[in-house]
């Protein structure tokens, strides 16, 4: 889509609709759209056992486990998230946010989006690293460790307490640079894309960690979930130089180098 066909698109957008109902409602209902589009394809792929040479635990989640995860999520959406948005509105406002032309060229929105990418992995590895100690965890985190063999949906399959505290992490770089609504969209959009490829469960050949360098994907996650909350380490959110700078991804790490050394004897 040209920046031309951008600037249409969202003509009608501001010309229909109040910046209130965009920036809450709009955003809403991108956020359920693109995650839910994301995230049940793998449930799809579990159930029917498709491209299963790919799954990275050979475990699958029953569909009582599917169905339970997505009612509670759609109660968190519209019960937290929901009300959240609308009233963090005047926060956003008062930061400088703005929905009215002219857009942003895209030089902006390119370096706030790696602003957002950079203060958001910082602030949630240390969120996160703080739910993995004894008393969070076992009272907030591990609500979203009920699922030892993720798929895409329980991304946000987390206690409310746990939305909010490492939910900071995604909204206060945007709160810090007041940017446009089309830069705060797009924001979301990539943040939910990675989350829920990071818990898909699936190792693709096409998977971005096997380009993107220092990009965690699902096999880093994957093997957060999978072992116990005071050993697991891989704390880190989209790219893992935290983990690596603070020493915390050394089990992975290792295991990893064995699992390399082990497919080398074997060709």
């Amino acid at each position: 889509m040209s920046y031309f066909q951008v600037g249409a698109l969202y003509m009608y957008l501001v010309t229909h609709f109040s910046d209130f109902q965009l920036a809450c409602i709009g955003s809403f209902l991108l956020h359920e759209s693109v995650f839910f589009l994301s995230g049940l394809p793998f449930i799809f792929l579990e159930r029917q056992g498709f491209l299963s040479k790919y799954k990275i635990q050979t475990k699958n989640n029953t569909p009582a486990a599917q169905g339970k995860c997505i009612t509670r999520l759609l109660l968190y959406h519209f019960c937290v998230n929901l009300p959240l948005m609308m009233a963090s509105y005047p926060v956003f406002t008062a930061m400088g946010m703005r929905s009215s032309f002219p857009l942003p060229s895209w030089k902006e929105v390119s370096a706030q989006i790696l602003f957002y990418f950079i203060i958001e992995d910082f602030v949630f590895y240390w969120g996160h690293r703080i739910l993995h100690s004894k008393w969070l965890y076992k009272n907030v985190h591990s609500v979203h460790h009920e699922y030892a063999t993720p798929f895409g949906l329980t991304s946000e399959y987390a206690h409310p307490a746990e939305i909010l505290f490492l939910g900071f992490a995604t909204i206060v770089g945007p709160a810090l640079t007041g940017p446009h609504l089309i830069t705060l969209w797009l924001w979301m959009v990539l943040r939910v894309l990675e989350t829920v490829e990071a818990h898909c469960g699936y190792h693709f050949p096409w998977s971005l960690s096997n380009f993107l360098p220092l990009y965690g994907g699902a096999d880093f996650h994957d093997y957060h979930h999978r072992l116990l909350y005071t050993k697991s380490g891989n704390y880190s959110s989209t790219f893992v130089y935290m983990d690596w700078i603070f020493g915390t991804d050394k089990g992975y790490r290792r295991l990893r180098s064995l699992k390399e050394n082990s497919d080398l004897k074997q060709t």
